[in-house]
C-alpha cells in the first residue's frame, strides 16, 4: 500500500470547532502550520474527507446487518442510543479543512483546488445530514467566532449539495489555474481533473437518486448525471494511500488480535450462502473467512457470539479479503454503484432495456473488480435467482444486488431507508430497543453538552429524515 506523506499530513491538519475544547488548545500552538501551501491543504483534504465515508460506513454496516457485535445486547446491533461523538468531530475537522483550503485556492485563483474542495465538502454534508437530519453548517465553520452555531434544515441542506457539485464542476472547467493539482498531493483522483468532474457528476446522480420518496424525484434528472460520470471501474474514485493499515484491514488484524470486530452478519452471510435466495455468491470467499466448520456462518445482531469467539466458530472480515486486505482502497464512488443507480432509475422511468442491461453490468462489474473467476460470473448470472429478465426486472431484485454491492459502504443505509428494509428476509436484530427498523442517528454528546440551546429535540430513532419521508 501507499503511504501518506506523514510529515505534510501532520503539518497541515487543522482541528474543527465541532472538537471545541481541542481546536481551542491548538490556536496558539506554535509548531502548527499558520499558511500552509495549498496543495499540502489537498493532502488532508481529501485524505480525511474520505476517512469519513469509512468512519460513518464503520457505524452503518451494523445497522444494514453487514457486520455484527460478539456481544450479546450491543448498542450498536439493538437501536439503543449510541454516542458518534467522534464520528460528528471527524466530519466537522474535515469540513474545516477544506473550507480553508477552499478560502485560499478562491483567493489565489486556484480553480481547480475550490472545485476539488466544493465536491469534498458536499460529500461530507451529505454524510450528516442522512445520519443526523439538520446539523450546522451556515454558521458551523467560523472559527473562534461563532462556537454555539445554529442547525440547518436538512431538507435546505440537500439543496446546498447540489448547488456545491454545480459550483465545484464550474471550478474544475474553468482554465487559466494559478496551481494545478499536485498528482502526490490528491489522494482520491492522483491530479486528474476530468475524473473529478465524473465523480462530481456521479455524487450527483447518487444525491438525485436519494430523492426516490419525494414528489419532485427525476429519474430524467439521475440519467442525465450518469451521461457525464463514470464509464468502467477504472474511473472509480478511492483512496489508496494511508497512515499506515487501511482502515477495514486494521479492523480485520484488530480481530485477529483478540479485540474482536469485523463480525459478518448472518444476514449478509444468508444472502450469500445461498440461505436466503437459493444461488451461491462467489463473492462471499472474497469477503470473508471460513469457520473451523469449512463452511461461512454468520452472527445473529444482538444475539453475539456462540462460542469463546476465538475458535473460529463464525466469520469475520478476512485480512486477505478484498474490502479488508492491507493494500485494500477505500472505495467512495464506483462504476458498479453507479449502474445499479441507472438500473433503478431506468426501471423507475419504465425503460426495461436499459434498466435490465445495468442491472447485469452492476453485478458483472463488481465480481470482475473483486476478482471472482469468469466462469463463476457467468454461471452466478445464468442462474434463474439473477437473470429474472427484462418483463421481471423488480426494485427487489435491484436493491438486492446493489446491498451486495454496496458492502460496507454508508450509503447502503440510505438504500435500506429507501427500500424501508425491504429485503427477503430481513429482521429487527434480536433484543432490538424498538419494534421498528432504525432511521437516524442520535445527536452526539460532544455538541448537546456545549450547544444545547441548539441541539434539535428528536422523537426518537425511528424518526424519519427528509429524505426518508414521502
Amino acid at each position: 500500500m501507499k503511504l501518506i506523506p506523514k510529515l505534510l499530513l501532520a503539518s497541515v491538519l487543522m482541528m474543527s470547532l465541532a472538537g471545541c475544547s481541542k481546536y481551542l488548545d491548538k490556536l496558539d500552538d506554535p509548531n502548527l502550520v499558520t499558511d500552509p501551501p495549498l496543495n499540502g491543504m489537498l493532502v488532508t483534504a481529501t485524505y480525511e474527507s474520505a476517512l469519513d465515508v469509512y468512519r460513518v460506513g464503520y457505524e452503518t454496516s451494523y445497522l444494514v446487518q453487514y457486520l455484527s457485535s460478539n456481544v450479546q445486547g450491543s448498542d450498536r446491533d439493538i437501536y439503543n442510543e449510541v454516542d458518534y461523538s467522534s464520528r460528528w468531530t471527524a466530519i466537522y475537522a474535515a469540513m474545516m479543512n477544506v473550507r480553508q483550503m477552499n478560502d485560499k485556492a478562491a483567493a489565489e485563483g486556484a480553480y481547480h483546488h475550490l472545485g476539488v474542495g466544493k465536491i469534498l465538502m458536499a460529500m461530507n454534508l451529505n454524510l450528516l445530514i442522512n445520519t443526523f437530519g439538520d446539523v450546522p453548517y451556515s454558521e458551523a465553520l467560523m472559527g473562534q467566532s461563532l462556537l454555539i452555531p445554529t442547525f440547518d434544515n436538512q431538507a435546505a441542506l440537500f439543496d446546498t449539495t447540489i448547488a456545491l457539485l454545480d459550483q465545484g464542476i464550474t471550478e474544475l472547467n474553468k482554465t487559466g489555474t494559478s496551481l494545478v493539482l499536485d498528482a502526490t498531493s490528491d489522494l482520491i483522483h492522483g491530479g486528474d481533473v476530468a475524473a473529478w468532474i465524473k465523480t462530481a457528476h456521479g455524487l450527483k446522480a447518487r444525491f438525485l437518486n436519494q430523492r426516490t420518496k419525494k414528489a419532485d424525484y427525476s429519474a430524467a434528472a439521475v440519467l442525465g448525471e450518469l451521461a457525464s460520470s463514470y464509464t468502467s471501474g477504472s474511473d472509480d474514485a478511492a483512496l489508496t494511500a494511508f497512515d499506515g493499515r487501511s482502515p477495514w484491514n486494521e479492523v480485520a488484524n484488530d480481530n485477529i488480535n483478540l479485540l474482536l470486530d469485523g463480525w459478518l452478519s448472518t444476514q449478509f452471510v444468508d444472502a450469500l450462502d445461498g440461505t436466503t435466495f437459493g444461488v451461491v455468491d462467489p463473492r462471499l470467499p472474497k469477503i470473508a473467512t471460513i469457520t473451523r466448520f469449512g463452511d461461512y456462518r454468520g452472527t445473529p445482531n444482538g444475539a453475539g457470539r456462540v462460542g469463546t469467539g476465538t475458535n473460529q466458530e463464525e466469520s469475520y472480515l478476512s485480512v486477505d479479503g478484498f474490502y479488508s486486505k492491507g493494500n485494500a482502497p477505500l472505495w467512495l464512488v464506483t462504476y458498479t454503484e453507479l449502474k445499479f443507480i441507472e438500473a433503478e432509475a431506468a426501471l423507475r422511468s419504465s425503460d426495461r432495456p436499459r434498466a435490465y442491461t445495468a442491472y447485469i453490468e452492476g453485478i458483472r462489474s463488481h465480481m470482475e473488480k473483486l476478482g471472482v473467476a469468469a466462469g463463476d460470473i457467468t454461471n452466478y448470472i445464468n442462474n434463474p435467482t439473477v437473470n429474472v429478465g427484462q418483463a421481471n426486472l423488480t426494485l427487489a431484485d435491484i436493491f438486492k444486488e446493489k446491498y451486495v454491492a454496496m458492502f460496507l459502504h454508508p450509503e447502503a443505509w440510505v438504500d435500506a431507508r429507501r427500500f424501508d428494509y425491504g429485503y427477503k428476509d430481513f429482521t429487527l436484530p434480536q433484543n432490538a430497543a424498538m419494534n421498528t427498523f432504525i432511521r437516524r442517528f442520535a445527536y452526539p454528546t460532544v455538541e448537546i453538552s456545549r450547544n444545547s440551546a441548539n441541539v434539535p429535540t428528536i422523537d426518537g430513532l425511528d424518526e424519519k429524515l427528509a429524505f426518508d419521508s414521502n
